[in-house]
């Protein structure tokens, strides 16, 4: 199963290509639709697609489209070397909205 990264910035492509996955730089919503929609269509082969945070939150229905079907490539979103654009207990109210169950 290969890896693939779309990132809004040269340093995490830089990272994750010194780790071995390739990816590529994108920069707008247009570029970030045109990489989703090539490694979906081009790229059979890959299992995991990383999407840094900023480059996810450009094409937020075609993240949902993929999460919701169910399918490889398993979509990961990353934060860039700026740290995460999430609040801190984004997992908990996850949680919570997911299943109705409150964690302290």
């Amino acid at each position: 199963m290969k890896g693939f990264l779309i990132s809004d910035n040269h340093d995490s492509l830089v990272l994750l290509r010194l780790a071995g996955i390739p990816g590529v730089e994108v920069h707008g919503p247009e570029e970030t639709a045109a990489a989703l929609e090539d490694v979906l269509a081009n790229r059979p082969g890959v299992g995991v697609l990383v999407i840094t945070e900023k480059a996810a939150a450009q094409v937020p229905a075609m993240v949902k489209a993929l999460r919701e079907r169910g399918e490889t490539p398993l979509l990961v979103e990353i934060p860039d070397r700026h740290g995460s654009m999430r609040q801190g207990d984004f997992l908990t109210r996850y949680i919570r909205d997911a299943i109705g169950v409150k964690i302290e």
